[in-house]
């Protein structure tokens, strides 16, 4: 940890404006939070299965015999694309005839097609100081991390407290944390979270400094988060909503 804060003492003091007048260490909860949801491999609709799904809105068709004939193609590649289509919901027999479900038709206008991948698991990783899913990688413990207090501004409680998320928030962040899943006119999206299981809770270290500005006559913090590998402004600007008059009795009067 020494030589972390050594490393962030040199880059702030770069600017021969500002004097470090305080440092501590400490740590914030992180939430590993399992997520179990059902992805959609989406993809623009071929020539063939548009074709298809016009003729059985327009025609009467019972068999894939007859829309081979009518669209002079193998009958073979009617009959996959048909159970296809029966398989995810896009076409349904009513007494004899084949009809679009409405989501055939949603997915016919919109000229996209839409096919259910198996479900799948991802971890994703929950800061309950930001409120927020976090995009970084839990790793190794550093050298006194157990020994670190807690960050003084973390709810009370947030031991027992039991985790609640929007769905869009959860999407977004596997999305932010998965690679890219787009190749050429595919993509994979998800469609519905299954389940969210809270693991455990990991402690992550943070390094605080207290600068002052002498030319500006400005005291602010700067808190450098190890999990993301940046500078946190969003616990730099709680410090400084709470704190900043503090600071100017205690370090500058």
């Amino acid at each position: 940890m020494h030589n972390v804060e050594k490393r962030l003492r040199n880059q702030l003091q770069q600017n021969s404006k500002v004097k470090i007048i305080d440092s501590t260490r400490w740590s914030i909860p992180i939430h590993s939070v399992e997520v179990e949801y059902k992805p959609v491999k989406r993809s623009k609709m071929d020539i063939l299965m548009k074709m298809m799904l016009i003729s059985f809105q327009k025609a009467e068709i019972e068999r894939a015999e007859q829309l081979s004939e009518l669209l002079l193609v193998e009958q073979l590649f009617v009959e996959d694309l048909i159970n296809i289509m029966k398989r995810t919901g896009l076409i349904e027999k009513k007494g004899k005839l084949f009809v679009l479900t409405d989501k055939g038709f949603q997915q016919l206008e919109n000229g996209v097609f839409e096919e259910e991948q198996e479900q799948e698991k991802q971890v994703v990783l929950y800061s309950i100081c930001h409120h927020a899913f976090l995009n970084g990688e839990i790793k190794p413990a550093m050298d006194g991390e157990a020994e670190l207090a807690t960050y003084r501004f973390v709810e009370e409680g947030y031991l027992d407290k039991e985790l609640s998320f929007e769905e869009g928030k959860i999407i977004d962040a596997l999305h932010n944390d998965a690679p890219d899943t787009t190749e050429g006119d595919v993509q994979i999206v998800i469609s519905e979270i299954q389940s969210t299981t809270d693991l455990y809770i990991d402690d992550i270290p943070c390094f605080e400094f207290i600068v002052y500005n002498k030319e500006e006559d400005v005291l602010y913090a700067r808190v450098w988060n190890t999990l993301i590998e940046k500078w946190d402004e969003k616990l730099e600007h709680e410090l400084e909503e709470k704190e900043r008059m503090a600071w100017r009795e205690k370090y500058l009067s």
